[in-house]
């Protein structure tokens, strides 16, 4: 018998989309301001195993736009909030978390079988690519995010192939490292045709620490509507995959 909790769901997509979607297994790299709200929807769409990872803690600045980011949650790590919450919207959920960076050594560990989809929530370009090509290579189906920050627009935000966005700098660069790699299709990503907006180079000591642990990257502004959309969009996108409905460029 089906939850009490996922009866709605149930009615829409009936006994048998529960059980795929309970015996799916997703990653979600990168526990943010995108991967967040990923990770809360695929929780209460009742998957039944979710690899989070993320290396980060919880900070001040992140309450603004980050779903586990709260005032009791400051300084826990990033995997362990989520992890939390996941098993208190699901305990039936079986949940890996993976405090590391994403980088070229660990993503054997991150895409390790069993897996079946992933969403790429990560910040930081040169990871992207790795993760992106991986998961290809491994015929992973894989949702990437692209860049929500310093942008406005909800009605401007898309969910399409990588390699057919349009008006996206962070999809052009990435669409030229991928091709180097091999890959030239089959990406599908959540971006946006706004333009962003131009860049406020304005930094605080927190800042200043969270750059000291990896490449310096220069704040970008936020909205707390914008990325949520960006992480329930992928979400969507990975639950319309498992079950087997046709997906769109829109």
């Amino acid at each position: 018998m089906t939850s009490p909790r996922f009866q709605r769901l149930e009615m829409l997509i009936g006994t048998d989309g529960i059980k795929r979607l309970r015996a799916s297994q997703v990653a979600i790299i990168g526990l943010g301001a995108v991967g967040s709200y990923a990770a809360e929807a695929l929780a209460r769409a009742g998957i039944g195993s979710l690899r989070l990872v993320d290396f980060d803690i919880i900070r001040p600045s992140n309450i603004n736009r980050q779903l586990f980011a709260l005032d009791s949650t400051c300084g826990l790590a990033k995997t362990e909030a989520a992890q939390r919450r996941i098993q208190d919207i699901n305990p039936d959920c079986a949940v890996q978390a993976f405090r590391i960076f994403a980088h070229r050594d660990t993503i054997p560990q991150i895409l390790a079988p069993p897996l079946e989809a992933v969403i790429d929530a990560i910040d930081s370009y040169t990871p992207k690519v790795e993760v992106i090509a991986t998961s290809v290579a491994q015929g992973l189906f894989i949702v990437s995010s692209m860049g929500a920050a310093n942008r406005t627009d909800p009605a401007a935000v898309r969910a399409g192939d990588l390699f057919r966005t349009q008006h996206c700098p962070l999809a052009r660069l990435l669409r030229k490292r991928l091709r180097r790699r091999g890959v030239r299709s089959g990406v599908r990503c959540i971006y946006s045709v706004e333009l962003p907006r131009p860049v406020s180079d304005q930094r605080n000591a927190e800042e200043e620490n969270e750059y000291a642990r990896g490449r310096r990257r220069t704040p970008l502004g936020s909205l707390p509507t914008l990325p949520g959309i960006f992480g329930l969009w992928a979400a969507q996108e990975v639950i319309a995959w498992l079950l087997g409905w046709r997906l769109v460029e829109s």
